[in-house]
C-alpha cells in the first residue's frame, strides 16, 4: 500500500480503490486480536441472551450481556478511528459512510417533526381506508405466481437468481449473476409476503447490476443507498395508484372472489395504524420507529442514557411518537436482533434510505413526465435502467451518499440528501388520501 501510494495514479478508479483498500487496512489494524476475540465471542453471547429474554419476556435477562455489547463496540469504533469523528459517528461510518451524527440528528429531527402531526391529522380525520381486501383465504401458490410474475417484470433477473421460501425474507448475493431473494406467505393475507418481495427485488436488482469486478469499488456504497433501492420499488413504484391499475388483474386472475378495484386496493395497502412493531409498520409510522432506535443507541453511546434504563425511555418515547402502549418487552425494546448482532448505526440507514427513495423519484419523474403511465401499462424497464445508471454501476465510486446525488441528480438543495422531498411525498400522499382540509 505505500509503495503503491507513491507512485503516481492516473486512473480514477484505480485511486478509490487504493482509497478503500488503505481506509480498511487500516481501521483493521488497529483492532488488536484480543478485542476481535472479545467481539467474537460476545457476539454468539448476545444472541443466546437476547432469544432467551425475547422468549421470557424479560429484559433483564438480556441487559448485562447488552451493557457488554455497548462497551466493546465503543472499544471497537475508539481504536478504528482517526480522531476526527465521535464514537457514535464511527460507528455510523462502516453502514453508512460519510455521514456523522450530528447530520443525522438534523435530518431525523426535520422529519418528526413534520410527520408526527401529519400523523395525527391521519388518525383523526374522518375518512379511514378500509383494509377489507387484504383479508381473506388466499392460496400460496397462487401468491408465489403472482410474486414471481411481479418481482420478474419490474426487472429482477431470475436467469441470474432465484426466489424462495423463508421464515425472514432476505437477499443474498454471491456475485452479480448469482444473487438470491425469499420472502414469506400466510394464507390469511396476501399484501405482506408481495410488499417483501417487491422490496427484496430492489436490494437484487441494486446487487445485480453492479459492475462483475469482484474489487471492493464493484460493492454497495451504503447500506443506506441498497435501503433507497428497495424502497424505491416497494413503495415509489408499489405503493402507489399507478401501480394497482397494472397489478389488480393479477390478483383477480388468481384469487377467488377477488373483485376489488385498484383504488381500494391501493388505499388498503396504504392504511395508516400505528403499530408494536418496527417490521409490521406502515410506510408513515415506520420512521418514527426508526428515530426512537437511533435516538437510544446515540446516547447509550455518547453516555446519556444507561442500558437498564432503556425499556423505560423506549416505552415512553412510543406513546409521545405514536400514542401506543407498549405491554411488554418482547413487543418493546427486546424485537430488534440488531444489538445483540454489534449493529450500532445500523438502524438510521432504514431512514436514509427512506428518504433517498423519494429523492430519486423526484428527479426520476422530472426525466419521465409520464412516469405514472408507463406503470399502469407495466413498463418499468426504463425505471431499472435510470436507477442503474444514477445508482448500480457506480459501486463505491463516490465517497458518500451525498456526493453520489449531488453529482448524478444534479441536486443543488444543501445538504444534497435533504429530507424536504420525502415530508413532501408523504404529506401529498397521505393528505390526498385521507381527505385533509
Amino acid at each position: 500500500l505505500k509503495q503503491a501510494q507513491q507512485e503516481p495514479l492516473e486512473d480514477p478508479d484505480g485511486k478509490r480503490l487504493l482509497e478503500l483498500t488503505q481506509r480498511d487496512f487500516e481501521q483493521n489494524a488497529r483492532i488488536s486480536p484480543e478485542l476481535a476475540g472479545k467481539m467474537a465471542s460476545l457476539k454468539a453471547e448476545a444472541y443466546g441472551k437476547w432469544v432467551e429474554a425475547r422468549t421470557k419476556d424479560d429484559y433483564e435477562l438480556f441487559a448485562p450481556t447488552l451493557k457488554k455489547c455497548f462497551e466493546t463496540a465503543k472499544q471497537v469504533a475508539l481504536a478504528k478511528s482517526d480522531g476526527q469523528r465521535s464514537v457514535y459517528s464511527q460507528m455510523l461510518d462502516d453502514f453508512e459512510t460519510g455521514m456523522s451524527s450530528k447530520r443525522i440528528n438534523e435530518l431525523f429531527d426535520e422529519i418528526q417533526e413534520a410527520l408526527v402531526s401529519l400523523i395525527v391529522r391521519v388518525l383523526k380525520s374522518d375518512y379511514q381506508p378500509s383494509k377489507a381486501p387484504l383479508d381473506g383465504t388466499f392460496d400460496i401458490n397462487a401468491q408465489k405466481k403472482v410474486g414471481d410474475e411481479i418481482v420478474n417484470k419490474i426487472g429482477f433477473n431470475s436467469n441470474l437468481g432465484r426466489v424462495d421460501v423463508s421464515v425472514h425474507p432476505f437477499t443474498m448475493s454471491f456475485s452479480p449473476s448469482d444473487v438470491r431473494i425469499t420472502s414469506r406467505f400466510k394464507e390469511t393475507e396476501w399484501y405482506q409476503g408481495l410488499a417483501a418481495l417487491i422490496h427484496e427485488s430492489g436490494h437484487a436488482i441494486y446487487e445485480q447490476n453492479l459492475k462483475s469486478s469482484a474489487l471492493s469499488i464493484d460493492s454497495a456504497l451504503s447500506m443506506g443507498t441498497h435501503e433507497s433501492q428497495s424502497l424505491f420499488w416497494e413503495r415509489h413504484v408499489g405503493l402507489s395508484k399507478s401501480f394497482w391499475k397494472f397489478a389488480t388483474p393479477l390478483l383477480q386472475q388468481e384469487f377467488e372472489n377477488f373483485h376489488y378495484t385498484p383504488q381500494e386496493i391501493y388505499e388498503a395497502v396504504n392504511a395508516v395504524t400505528p403499530s408494536l412493531i418496527r417490521v409490521e409498520a406502515d410506510e408513515l409510522t415506520y420512521p418514527l420507529h426508526v428515530i426512537l432506535r437511533f435516538r437510544i443507541e446515540s446516547k447509550v453511546i455518547e453516555g446519556d442514557l444507561d442500558v437498564n434504563d432503556i425499556p423505560q425511555v423506549w416505552n415512553k418515547e412510543m406513546k409521545s411518537l405514536l400514542n401506543v402502549e407498549v405491554p411488554s418487552d418482547a413487543k418493546g425494546c427486546l424485537q430488534d436482533v440488531h444489538w445483540s448482532a454489534f449493529a450500532f448505526g445500523y438502524f438510521p440507514t432504514y431512514l436514509i434510505g427512506a428518504a433517498t427513495a423519494a429523492q430519486l423519484e423526484y428527479y426520476c419523474r422530472k426525466e419521465f413526465p409520464d412516469f405514472d403511465k408507463r406503470i399502469e401499462k407495466g413498463e418499468f424497464q426504463y425505471i431499472k435502467e435510470w436507477l442503474t445508471d444514477k445508482i448500480h454501476r457506480h459501486g463505491k465510486r463516490y465517497p458518500s451518499l451525498d456526493a453520489m446525488l449531488e453529482d448524478q441528480l444534479g441536486e443543488s438543495l444543501n445538504p444534497t440528501l435533504n429530507p424536504k422531498y420525502f415530508i413532501d411525498y408523504l404529506t401529498e400522499k397521505y393528505t390526498d388520501l385521507y381527505k385533509l382540509k
